[in-house]
């Protein structure tokens, strides 16, 4: 009986994660530019998953919510980089302490953001998943998904490195609380917040 053995010169060749730093190279030396739309996620440039009228409409009801809260010493951060150890993430919404003059020379950091808030519906695996744990690993306090999926809004605190120890959901006819750097600013409405 003769075994097929695999030809080694026909497997692909393995992949090779790329640094923040080189991930910053290839923006500025125009191999990526803004027409790409792509994610340093763990070492690996990944397509950001594309978007929808329900996806962008629910970015202007979170966006005209969450505004009403954010204290005047914190930013609100639309689809914008927050930079961490092995991955470049732009977050549907990232709220990070300063202005809009903070981050002119570079992207925020995990220590610099308090939360972190994803619209989901074709990216909800992605969201609970890899993005859920990088910013728990990261020490983001607060990680809430906007579930078009489910119609929720599901809260994720304490941080790990494994993940998140706690996850809450609120459906329609409840109110979220709006939680920031420890202290609960008020309650939105999950009935405003959702399509």
């Amino acid at each position: 009986m003769s075994t097929l053995i695999a030809n080694p010169s026909s497997r692909p060749p393995p992949l090779r994660p790329f640094s923040v730093a080189e991930y910053h190279r290839m923006i500025e030396t125009g191999i990526l530019n803004e027409g790409d739309k792509v994610e340093l996620i763990e070492g690996n440039v990944v397509p950001k998953m594309p978007r929808n009228p329900p996806h962008d409409g629910t970015l202007d009801l979170v966006r005209d919510a969450v505004l009403v809260v954010v204290p005047a010493d914190w930013i609100l951060r639309t689809q914008q980089a927050v930079t961490f150890s092995d991955s470049e993430l732009e977050p549907d919404f990232a709220l990070a302490r300063g202005n809009k003059r903070s981050y002119l020379k570079r992207h925020p950091r995990p220590a610099d953001v308090g939360k972190v808030i994803e619209v989901s519906d074709s990216s909800l695996e992605r969201d609970r998943g890899d993005k859920g744990r990088i910013f728990a690993a990261a020490g983001i306090p607060i990680y809430w998904i906007v579930n078009l999926v489910d119609r929720q809004i599901e809260v994720y605190t304490g941080p790990t490195a494994a993940g998140y120890a706690q996850r809450q959901d609120f459906g329609p006819g409840t109110q979220v609380p709006f939680v920031l750097d420890g202290v609960t600013l008020g309650h939105l409405s999950v009935d405003e917040l959702l399509p």
